[in-house]
C-alpha cells in the first residue's frame, strides 16, 4: 500500500465509510484513520456540540485539518460525508485513491433514521438526505478514483469490491 498511500472514504452518511474502513483496513493490513473521529478526539467534544456551539463552518475547517493530517499516513482514511463538498478537501484529494461508496436513498434512511450522532440528520433524515445527495454527489464523483455500491446485503460484501478494485488499480 506505500506505492499508493491513504485509501479514502467518502459517500453520503449512512454509506458504511466508517465501517468499511475498518474492515478494510484489517483485510489490507494497515490503520484506519476515521477523520470525524480525529476531530471528537481533537476538540474533546461531540460533532453534534461542535455544530451547535462553534457552528457548521467552524467544523469544516477542523475536518480539513484532520484529513490534511491523515493522508500523511498509509492507512485506510474514512472521511465525514460532508468533507468532500469543502474545495480545500477536494484539492488535497486530488492525486489519492479515493473510493466513493452509493448506496440508495431508501438504504440511507433505513441505515440512519435512528442514529441520533448526525446533527445535520436530525428533523427530517430523508428530505435531507435526498437534499445532500443533491449537494454532495457531483463532488463525490469528482474526486472518486473508484465507486463502489453499498446495498442491504453484507459490508463484506463492500469490503471484497473495494479490495478487488484496488488490486486491479
Amino acid at each position: 500500500m506505500s506505492a499508493r498511500g491513504p485509501v479514502v472514504l467518502v459517500g453520503l452518511p449512512g454509506a458504511g465509510k466508517s465501517k468499511v474502513g475498518r474492515l478494510l483496513a484489517e483485510r489490507l493490513g494497515v490503520s484506519h484513520i476515521d477523520t470525524d473521529a480525529l476531530v471528537v478526539e481533537r476538540e474533546g467534544r461531540a460533532i453534534a456540540d461542535i455544530f451547535a456551539t462553534d457552528g457548521e463552518e467552524a467544523f469544516r475547517v477542523m475536518e480539513t485539518e484532520a484529513v490534511a493530517d491523515a493522508l500523511t499516513h498509509d492507512t485506510v482514511v474514512s472521511l465525514g460525508g460532508g468533507a468532500a463538498a469543502t474545495p480545500a478537501v477536494r484539492d488535497l484529494l486530488a492525486g489519492h485513491t479515493v473510493v466513493y461508496i452509493d448506496a440508495p436513498h431508501d438504504e440511507l434512511v433505513r441505515r440512519t433514521a435512528s442514529k441520533t450522532h448526525r446533527p445535520l440528520l436530525a428533523q427530517d433524515p430523508s428530505g435531507t438526505l435526498a437534499r445532500l445527495r443533491t449537494e454532495r454527489e457531483p463532488h463525490y464523483r469528482a474526486v472518486a478514483t473508484i465507486v463502489v455500491q453499498s446495498g442491504p446485503g453484507p459490508v463484506d460484501d463492500v469490503v471484497t469490491a473495494i479490495a478487488q478494485e484496488l488490486e486491479h488499480s
